[in-house]
């Protein structure tokens, strides 16, 4: 098992911020960005059922068309990769049928070993009182990947921006994500900060830790 240092971690995460200015000639190596594409699919999720998908944009067509219902935000252009997170609208059971079936695979079982955790988790999706109310868990689930992408991108020294600014409605028609029963939530830019991007140098403000952390 390989680790970091405590120094190292905390020097990553005062480095990096939701940065700004991208420069477009510089592009993510490809090991590099299929390395944040696992840190994505190992992030974690209630019942291991990853209700979510996460869109890789690389027609640039497409992300010129994005631009327009994410406040013009230049990100959406000129970072190297860009990804739409998105939640599932149809969590039920032939989802949970599915993520069975992905998890007796990996763990090289049968899937009949897996009846007692599959009623347990089929209970909880039939348990939900309302699409909203399962929509709303999801996109937890949704937000933790994200999270992880994030921390997995400064680890790595690549520069990252989330932006929930945007139209999801409108992001889910120029994607046609409907017909993939799909709703976006939020995106993130990825690639290296523009050399003039002020905002790099900007201190670092968040609540101290008296604010933050309660001991009991």
């Amino acid at each position: 098992m390989h680790t970091i240092t405590e120094q190292a971690l905390i020097g990553q995460l005062n480095w990096r911020y939701a940065t700004k200015k991208f420069d477009p000639a510089r592009k993510i190596p490809e090991a590099t960005f299929q390395a944040l594409m696992q840190a994505a699919r190992l992030a974690p999720s209630s019942y291991g059922l990853q209700p979510y998908a996460v869109v890789i944009v690389t027609d640039g067509a497409l992300r010129q068309a994005l631009r327009p219902h994410s406040w013009n935000q230049s990100q959406v252009t000129d970072a190297s990769h860009f990804m739409v997170f998105a939640v599932r609208t149809e969590l039920d059971q032939a989802w949970v049928d599915h993520t069975m079936r992905v998890m007796a695979s990996a763990r090289g079982v049968e899937r009949a070993s897996l009846a007692p955790w599959e009623g347990m988790v089929s209970g909880f999706v039939k348990g939900f009182t309302s699409e909203a109310a399962k929509h709303e868990w999801s996109a937890k689930q949704l937000y933790m990947a994200g999270g992880v992408l994030l921390t997995a991108a400064a680890l790595l020294g690549v520069d990252a921006c989330p932006l929930e600014g945007i139209d999801p409605a409108k992001y889910d028609q120029v994607l046609g994500l409907e017909a993939r029963r799909l709703h976006a939530l939020f995106a993130v830019a990825l690639g290296y900060r523009a050399a003039d991007d002020k905002h790099a140098r900007a201190a670092k403000a968040r609540l101290p830790e008296g604010d933050m952390f309660v001991r009991l």
